[in-house]
């Protein structure tokens, strides 16, 4: 007589779950990796703006010239105004400088 069979199935399944977390790794390892320290303003946008609106969130945009940081923060401002509960169509540019 011979003893107790194992499962045929044990191995095979083992190894696709092996397979599939394997995968499914090597997915996510190929998306890009963002630290704080990666922000635009670390990178050479040199220009920054301020938006704010008379109740609720502003918003602080950097940018590569004075208008596209102006355009940033006020957009901003309207999402993170509506967002908070305040008066988005109130945005205004209160800050914009360019470093040197």
């Amino acid at each position: 007589m011979t003893g107790p069979t194992a499962h045929p199935y044990r191995s095979w399944l083992l190894l696709c779950l092996l397979a599939i977390n394997l995968a499914l790794t090597a997915g996510c390892s190929s998306k890009p990796r963002y630290s704080a320290s990666s922000s635009s303003s670390s990178t050479g946008s040199s220009c920054y703006a301020k938006a704010l609106p008379t109740a609720g969130e502003g918003g602080l945009a950097w940018g590569d010239t004075l208008n596209m940081a102006r355009k940033k923060s006020l957009d901003n401002c309207i999402r993170y105004a509506g967002r908070s509960g305040g008066t988005p169509d109130t945005c205004q540019v209160v800050l914009a400088e360019c470093r040197h």
